[in-house]
């Protein structure tokens, strides 16, 4: 049977990590396919899990009180969908809808705050990566914004 190490490992978001810190991550994840149409998480629910992405495309949905469900960001291929798993009280904050067929590598949450906890040169190695994450979703969101008031001004 194959490991997920090599898979994760050409990952861009675990490129570079440590081999002993892969083989705690490993032990924390499994292969996920999702169906389009389908929700990974819903706004509230628990964030148990973080995914990467290996196929297909998500959409980040919140609700609009006069738009119905609005798009704040579009994942695919080589991203890292949801940090709510981070934070307590460990619950998402949007909706995640599968756009088309997708399969990801889940990673149980507890699992690996377990490990975070326990190594805490682990838990700084990926406060620093999801860091990123964030920094580049926050990009994201301030150019979104500077669109649509630059359109509607």
């Amino acid at each position: 049977m194959q490991t997920l190490e090599p898979i994760l490992a050409e990952h861009p978001f675990l490129q570079g990590l440590a081999p002993e810190y892969m083989q705690l991550l490993v032990s924390c994840a499994s292969n996920v396919r999702f169906n389009s149409g389908e929700y990974i998480f819903q706004t509230g629910q628990a964030a148990d899990k973080f995914y990467i992405v290996r196929q297909g495309k998500v959409a980040l949905e919140t609700p609009s009180p006069t738009h119905g469900e609005l798009t704040i960001l579009t994942v695919g291929p080589g991203d890292v969908l949801g940090w709510s798993w981070l934070v307590s009280p460990y619950r998402w904050h949007f909706d995640a809808r599968v756009l088309e067929v997708t399969r990801a590598i889940a990673f149980d949450a507890r699992c690996l705050r377990d490990k975070c906890d326990a190594n805490h040169d682990l838990g700084y190695e990926m406060m620093k990566r999801f860091a990123q994450v964030f920094i580049e979703r926050l990009e994201a969101t301030r150019l979104q914004l500077l669109d649509v008031y630059a359109v509607h001004t």
